[in-house]
């Protein structure tokens, strides 16, 4: 079974073998991952791999998938793919309670992985997730989350910003996801309404990266927790035309206590009739403020408060010149980029790492910390929004 090279080996890129990749999952994430893997090297310098196969369970729908993605083959069998002496990296892009599974089974197979997030459904399958991640980066094999959206350049733009002081002491951020694809009462159930599919609903679907954001912008941690979860429609049209259960919530609220002092307010929700895929974030300080949405994501709002005030403003930077991150390898100024190349700087940052026998971010860990704090969400809500104390942990940086 082929093992990934250590950080030792000092064998010359060029001289190494392509490393494989296969990809477990061809929906949603799936054809976001693939589009990624098939653009990557057209734009960045990462070191040499190969599309080789495309898993999913449907042998006629996978097959049809990997020749439309760029895969040189398909295969319904994650385990005998995980075997392979060609195939050197895996992304799981399948629903979260497949994730622990096949991740454990990679690593210690010797495969590096990504991993969609939330890192997993449960707490006790993260921490198992995490044990097996630092065993494996023992032998130099690597493994990361996907927060995509710690690459959207305008967000590491802000991250920059804030790192060096322009917003002076943060006291107050306000993070709003905000989605309407469950405001009909009407739609179907999917397994992302069902708890043992799951795990959760808008909780782990989409706080999962509105919480990433506040503590990977601010480099902080989160030391207490208080939260409320709801669930609006409680019974939608399953497959054989009955009624189904909807077990996991359609929105969750949270306050959270940063270790700095600062307070952010997370508020997350599916329907939110209008707001298509609305992430908006608002961090304040005692000298700026920045502004930022999603839906808008070649923008970023600036407001320095150390200027005379009669000149004080909020101003528009467009986050388009080779000088912010990530453009250099992209279009002309102003020549905006999307949704989907926040995928490709992912596998860039993944691959990058991987060559230099670094420890890519963000880590299993940090997918572990998220997944605490939104554990005590859950825990705060079942306690009538009791207040729930954490130890407070630093994510990583990018």
């Amino acid at each position: 079974m082929t093992t990934p090279a250590h950080p030792s080996d000092h064998t010359p890129a060029q001289t190494r073998q392509p490393l494989g990749v296969a990809a477990i999952g061809y929906a949603f994430m799936g054809k976001a991952h693939s589009n990624a893997w098939r653009n990557v090297a057209s734009f960045f310098d990462v070191p040499a791999f190969e599309q080789k196969v495309l898993v999913g369970r449907d042998a006629t729908q996978v097959a049809e998938a990997a020749a439309k993605y760029g895969w040189a083959e398909s295969a319904t069998d994650w385990r005998s793919v995980i075997e392979r002496d060609d195939i050197h990296i895996i992304d799981i892009c399948a629903p979260g309670w497949m994730h622990a599974e096949i991740a454990i089974a990679a690593l210690e197979a010797g495969k590096h992985v990504l991993v969609e997030k939330p890192l997993a459904n449960t707490l006790g399958e993260a921490e198992l997730m995490v044990a097996a991640a630092a065993s494996a980066r023992a032998n130099g094999v690597q493994s990361m989350i996907g927060f995509n959206y710690r690459r959207v350049p305008a967000l590491a733009l802000a991250r920059e910003l804030i790192a060096e002081g322009r917003l002076g002491t943060v006291r107050h951020v306000r993070a709003a996801y905000l989605q309407d694809w469950l405001s009909d009462a009407e739609s179907p159930m999917t397994w992302r309404l069902r708890k043992e599919t799951a795990g959760s609903g808008a909780l782990g679907d989409i706080a999962s990266h509105a919480i990433d954001q506040v503590l990977f912008l601010l480099g902080d941690a989160v030391s207490e927790v208080s939260g409320r979860l709801h669930t609006f429609v409680d019974r939608r049209p399953g497959p054989d035309g009955g009624l189904e259960d909807v077990t996991v919530d359609d929105a969750a609220w949270a306050t959270l206590t940063l270790a700095s002092g600062a307070i952010a307010s997370v508020e997350v929700s599916r329907v939110a009739t209008g707001q298509k895929n609305s992430l908006k974030l608002e961090i304040y300080g005692d000298k700026g403020t920045i502004l930022f949405d999603l839906e808008a994501l070649n923008e970023l709002g600036f407001l320095d408060a150390t200027v005379p005030v009669r000149e004080q403003g909020f101003r528009r930077i467009l986050v388009n010149e080779p000088e912010h991150p990530y453009l250099e390898a992209w279009w002309p100024q102003g020549h905006i980029i999307g949704w989907e190349h926040t995928f490709t700087h992912q596998i860039r940052d993944f691959l990058t790492a991987i060559a230099a026998g670094e420890p890519p971010s963000p880590s299993f860990e940090d997918g572990l910390n998220v997944q605490h704090i939104l554990a005590a969400v859950e825990e705060s809500a079942a306690a009538k929004s009791s207040l729930i104390q954490l130890n407070a942990t630093t994510i990583e940086g990018a």
